[in-house]
C-alpha cells in the first residue's frame, strides 16, 4: 500500500523553504555531468525547468508534441503573473498573497507549498525582467500592476494581454541557449505514451514520433512531467485542442497517485458557444474584469440591444451581491453567478447563455487609447472571433472549462509517489486548492521550473551518481513498448463507424452536464454509468483512419480520448466521494442559504489521492490531511 509523506519541513512558514534548501542533498558539478534528466513538456514550467537544469550541468532531454515549445498552451495565460513587489504601496506582502491563495482555494491546499509559491514570486519577476520580458511600465519606470479576481491589491504584472506568450518565449530562449551549448536536446513532435519504471524508480519514457509513427525508447535517471492540465476532457474548453492528460494518466497507471481530479476550474470570461461545430472555446482574459463591468438586464428575456437598455434597467449582479470585491470575485464565484442569472432567464444573446462584460464606463472615464493600451490585443481577438467591436458594444461572456487544480500528487520536493518522477506546473495537484486565483498559474509554473525543482531534484539524484547510463534494452522498456504497441493496434483494429472526435464530444457533454459548475449525487452516479457505456461503445465502434506507422492525427486523438474515459471516471468518482462544496467543486446538496459553497472541514479537510488498482477496478483513496497552523479556515465571503 502506498504511503503519503508530504515531507513538509518543520518550523515557521517564513523559514521552511530556507531551512529546507540548506539541508537538502547536493550534487557537485562534476557529478551532474553524469546524470540524465527527461523533461516532458516545455511550456512555462517545462522550458524553465529544462533550461535551469541544463544550466546547472545536468544532461537534459526535452520532449514536446508540438514542433516547438513556442506553441505550448502557456502562451494563452494572457492576463498576468502575480508577485508581491508592493509597488502600489497597497500593503501587499508574501503573507497576503499566501492568504489570498489559501482562501481563494477554499482552504484545500497545503500551507507550506502555497507560502513558498508566494515567497519566491518576486524572484520570478526579476528572472523574467532579466530575460527581457516586456512588462508594462509606469512613467516612473516601475513595472505596472493591475488587480485580479479574489484580491484587493494590485500585484499582477502584465505585458498587455500577452503575458503568457512573452514569459513562455523567455523560457524557450533560455532553453534554446542550452540546446545550442549541447547541454539540452529537444525532441519535437514526440508524444509520451508510457512511463518506464525499473526497481520502482522512474527511468524513462516511451514516445511515438508523430511524423513517422516510430515508437521510441528514452532512458534517464529522473523524469519530469510538465505536461499541463486535462481540462480538454470537457471537449469544449479554453485549452488548446491538443492539451491532454495522457502523460499524467500513464504515470497514474504506473503507481503515481492522482490528487483532487474533480477540482476543475470553470473560467467566467469565455466567448460563449457560437455553434454546434466548435472544437474549442476562446478565453478572454480575467484581466478584463479590472475595467469591464458585468451585467444582465433586470427584466427576464430582454433581448433589446445593450445600447437601448438604460442604466436603471441593468443589473450589475456581481457588484450587487459582492460589494467588497465586485467584478473581481474569484473565478468560481463569478462563474456560478453567471450561470445562475442565465438559468433564471436573464441571459443575453440568441441562446440566453451569456452575460455582458461592458467597457462603456471605463472608456468614458479613462479614454479609448488608455483602454487600448491595456487590452488592445484582447479586444482585437474578441472582434475577430465574434465580429463585435467591444469598443462600441459590450462583450458577451459565459463560463467554460479551464484550469485543473487536480493532478499528480507530489510532495514538498515536487516528487510523485514514484521515486524519480516529478510533476511540475499544472501537471501536479499544485498550490491552488479547490480554486485557482487568476495570474497565479504563471507564477506557480515558473516558480516550480526556475527555483524549486532545480533545488529539490538534487535530493534524489545525489544517490544516483553511481548509477550508470540507463539502458533501454531492458525487459521493463520492452514491456512498456509492447503495451504501447498493443494499445495502438487495438485502436486501429476496431474499424468501426464513428470518429474519435464524436466520442470526445459526447463524453464532454456528460461531464459538463453532471460534473461541471454544479454537481449532485444523482447526476454523478448517472455520469459514471453513461461514461462506462460510452467507453464500451468506443472500443466497439471507433474508426481510426490512416496508418499507425505514419503521421496520423486521428490516431493521436483516439489514443488521448481512450485515456479521457479513465480520467473522466476518476473525476466523477472523486466528486462523488467529496460530500461537501469547496471552490470549483460545488455539490448542490451542500450550500449555504445564500447559495454559496458549504465546506465540511471536520470530514473533508484533506487532499484526495487516488491509487490505480487495475483496469475496471475501483481506485483506492488515500487521504493527506491538511493541517492549518498559520491560518484559520473560515467560510469564504467576498461581500
Amino acid at each position: 500500500m502506498t504511503k503519503l509523506d508530504s515531507k513538509i519541513p518543520e518550523g515557521p512558514l517564513s523559514e521552511k523553504w530556507t531551512k529546507h534548501q540548506a539541508s537538502i542533498k547536493l550534487v557537485n558539478p562534476a557529478n551532474k555531468k553524469k546524470l540524465d534528466i527527461i523533461v516532458v513538456g516545455a511550456g512555462a514550467a517545462g522550458a524553465s525547468a529544462a533550461a535551469s537544469l541544463a544550466e546547472l550541468g545536468y544532461n537534459v532531454k526535452v520532449f514536446v508534441f508540438q514542433d516547438s515549445s513556442r506553441r505550448a498552451h502557456s502562451i494563452a495565460s494572457q492576463g498576468g503573473i502575480n508577485a508581491t513587489k508592493n509597488y502600489k504601496n497597497d500593503s501587499d506582502s508574501d503573507f497576503r498573497l499566501f492568504y489570498d491563495m489559501i482562501k481563494g482555494g477554499d482552504f484545500r491546499a497545503r500551507e507550506a507549498n502555497v507560502y513558498r509559491a508566494a515567497e519566491i514570486s518576486n524572484n520570478i519577476i526579476d528572472q523574467y525582467v532579466a530575460q527581457g520580458v516586456p512588462f508594462a511600465r509606469e512613467y516612473s519606470g516601475y513595472l505596472s500592476n493591475r488587480s485580479f479576481g479574489g484580491v484587493q491589491v494590485s500585484r499582477t504584472f502584465y505585458a498587455q494581454g500577452q503575458t503568457g506568450q512573452q514569459c513562455t518565449l523567455a523560457g524557450y530562449q533560455a532553453l534554446a541557449r542550452q540546446i545550442k551549448a549541447g547541454k539540452a536536446k529537444m525532441y519535437a513532435r514526440r508524444d509520451m505514451l508510457d512511463l518506464v519504471t525499473i526497481d520502482g524508480k522512474a527511468r524513462g519514457i516511451i514516445t511515438r514520433n508523430l511524423v513517422n509513427g516510430e515508437i521510441e525508447r528514452h532512458g534517464a535517471h529522473a523524469v519530469v512531467l510538465a505536461t499541463g492540465g486535462f481540462g480538454t476532457v470537457y471537449y469544449l474548453s479554453t485549452l488548446a485542442i491538443n492539451s491532454n492528460g495522457s502523460a499524467a494518466l500513464a504515470a497514474y497507471k504506473k503507481g503515481a497517485l492522482m490528487a483532487n481530479p474533480s477540482m476543475a476550474q470553470i473560467h467566467p470570461t469565455c466567448v460563449p458557444v457560437l455553434n454546434d461545430y466548435q472544437s474549442k472555446l476562446t478565453l478572454m482574459s480575467e484581466s478584463l474584469r479590472n475595467d469591464g463591468r458585468v451585467w444582465v438586464p433586470k427584466e427576464k428575456g430582454d433581448k433589446r440591444p445593450a445600447s437601448e437598455i438604460k442604466e436603471e434597467e441593468r443589473d450589475y449582479y456581481l457588484e450587487r451581491k459582492y460589494p467588497a470585491f465586485g467584478n473581481l470575485v474569484p473565478r468560481d464565484v463569478a462563474s456560478r453567478a453567471a450561470k445562475e442569472r442565465c438559468d433564471e432567464g436573464y441571459g443575453v444573446g440568441e441562446t440566453g447563455l451569456a452575460v455582458y462584460l461592458d467597457f462603456r464606463d471605463a472608456i468614458n472615464n479613462q479614454g479609448k487609447e488608455t483602454i487600448k493600451a491595456k487590452y488592445g490585443n484582447l479586444f482585437d481577438l474578441y472582434k475577430k472571433v465574434t465580429s463585435i467591436d467591444p469598443y462600441e458594444e459590450p462583450m458577451r461572456i459565459y463560463p467554460a472549462s479551464h484550469y485543473t487544480m487536480g493532478g499528480l500528487w507530489v510532495d514538498y520536493n515536487l516528487m510523485t509517489t514514484i521515486p524519480g518522477l516529478y510533476a511540475i506546473g499544472e501537471a501536479n495537484f499544485s498550490d491552488h486548492g479547490a480554486n485557482r486565483l487568476g495570474a497565479s498559474s504563471l507564477m506557480q509554473c515558473s516558480g516550480d521550473g526556475y527555483f524549486i525543482l532545480p533545488v529539490t531534484i538534487g535530493d534524489f539524484l545525489a544517490d544516483e551518481i553511481r548509477t550508470p547510463k540507463i539502458k533501454t534494452d531492458t525487459p521493463e522498456f520492452e514491456k512498456a513498448e509492447k503495451d504501447v504497441k498493443d494499445k495502438i493496434n487495438r485502436l486501429m483494429s476496431v474499424n468501426g463507424k464513428q470518429s474519435p472526435t464524436s466520442f470526445h464530444k459526447r463524453l464532454g457533454l456528460i461531464l459538463w452536464t453532471y460534473s461541471g459548475m454544479k454537481r449532485n449525487e444523482e447526476g454523478l452516479k448517472k455520469a459514471l454509468a453513461e461514461i462506462k457505456e460510452l467507453k464500451e461503445e468506443f472500443w466497439k465502434d471507433v474508426k481510426v483512419a490512416g496508418k499507425a506507422d505514419d503521421m496520423n492525427h486521428e490516431l493521436e486523438k483516439a489514443s488521448r480520448i481512450a485515456d479521457f474515459f479513465d480520467l473522466a471516471t476518476l473525476i466523477v468518482t472523486d466528486a462523488l466521494d467529496r460530500k461537501e462544496s469547496c471552490g470549483a467543486h460545488f455539490r448542490e446538496e451542500y450550500q449555504t442559504e445564500e447559495g454559496e459553497p458549504k465546506r465540511d472541514d471536520k470530514n473533508f479537510s484533506y487532499v484526495s489521492a487516488w491509487e490505480y488498482k487495475g483496469e475496471d477496478k475501483e481506485p483506492e483513496l488515500h487521504k493527506e490531511k491538511l493541517k492549518f497552523e498559520f491560518v484559520t479556515p473560515i467560510q469564504r465571503s467576498y461581500k
